[in-house]
């Protein structure tokens, strides 16, 4: 994966550089320590609404975690919503407009799209183990917390607008025809986030049928988009 792409992916930089962001309720204004600390909590919140589930993950059990009192956590974050507001603008927000990105940056071209929507998957999963199993969890399940919340703060238009790229592709002979529009997004998950959110379970069952790599599971998911099931042509 490329160094700029990692950089123009990174979830942890919301802000431009220069740019000093709004003081938060509870965010301490300067000081390294402090941001080091905000951030170590939000990743330990991430990890544990990826292993167990948000509505299941409490305030204490992420202080817990973390090595802190329940007091330091509310400090920064006051209750559980304002902790999810944040994590939704600082660390899925920008997936959410780097997957947008994708589709006007190839108009013209579906397979391009896909392919390399495919690889962003992966490599936003590589550098953040937490993405993939919280995304499977929260996002594509229809009672998760996580989905609600994107959905009431950023409603259905960017999936809309994706679906009519896609039809309007089918329409112009670019795209299979035979292809469910609305399939083509699960299909994607399903060759990316999935095996990449099991793969820690295959592995600690020394399994070796299981995906060995993110590199391996790439390949598999650019090899069926591009060339389908048949051989090279």
């Amino acid at each position: 994966m490329s160094d700029s792409f990692l950089r123009s992916m990174d979830l942890t930089a919301m802000t431009a550089q220069n740019v000093q962001a709004p003081r938060r309720p509870g965010r301490p204004s300067g000081g390294t320590k402090g941001t080091e600390k905000r951030e170590h909590l939000l990743d330990t919140a991430l990890n544990l609404f990826a292993r167990q589930g948000i509505a299941d993950t409490s305030l204490n059990a992420i202080a817990r975690e973390a090595g802190v009192t329940p007091a330091m956590l509310h400090y920064y974050f006051h209750n559980r919503e304002q902790l999810l507001d944040v994590l939704i603008e600082e660390r899925f927000l920008p997936v959410r407009l780097a997957a947008g990105s994708v589709f006007d940056a190839n108009a013209d071209d579906p397979i391009a799209a896909f392919t390399q929507l495919a690889q962003r998957f992966i490599d936003i999963s590589t550098a953040h183990p937490w993405f993939a199993p919280l995304w499977l969890r929260e996002v594509m399940s229809d009672n998760g917390v996580l989905k609600q919340r994107m959905d009431e703060r950023f409603g259905d238009a960017q999936r809309k607008a994706a679906l009519k790229s896609i039809t309007r592709w089918q329409a112009e002979g670019k795209l299979n025809a035979d292809l469910e529009p609305s399939l083509l997004f699960i299909t994607l998950f399903g060759m990316t986030l999935l095996p990449l959110a099991t793969a820690p379970k295959w592995h600690s069952d020394n399994n070796s049928h299981g995906p060995q790599s993110a590199e391996v599971i790439a390949r598999h998911a650019i090899a069926l988009l591009s060339h389908g099931l048949g051989p090279q042509r």
